[in-house]
């Protein structure tokens, strides 16, 4: 990324990296440290490399079936995500350094 002078690090994240709540407090931990070292390293990297905290949103997979039983079934596939993410994350510039986003669903 240095020798060509462009690139995007995303950093994975999560809503309770940037919120509590009860019974997942390792998560949030790991999930707000995230955050921290995004910010940080926004700061270090050099001009044309981007780095951002990405917030997936919720994804109809494992973790929120155990969370919220049944209604993890109202939210979107892995696959339906990748389809609105990745348009998402190619379009991230310079501007975006050190941003904590949420993919648009």
């Amino acid at each position: 990324m240095q020798a060509q002078g462009q690139g995007t690090i995303v950093n994975f994240s999560s809503g309770w990296g940037r919120s509590t709540s009860p019974g997942v407090a390792p998560y949030c931990a790991s999930k707000w440290a995230i955050e921290g070292l995004t910010q940080a390293l926004a700061q270090e990297v050099p001009p044309g490399i981007t780095t951002i905290a990405l917030n997936p949103g919720i994804i109809h997979t494992e973790m929120p079936e155990t969370c919220f039983g049944e209604q993890a079934h109202h939210y979107p596939s892995p696959q339906i995500w990748v389809q609105k993410a990745v348009p998402f994350i190619l379009n991230l510039a310079a501007k975006d350094n050190g941003q904590a986003l949420t993919v648009p669903l």
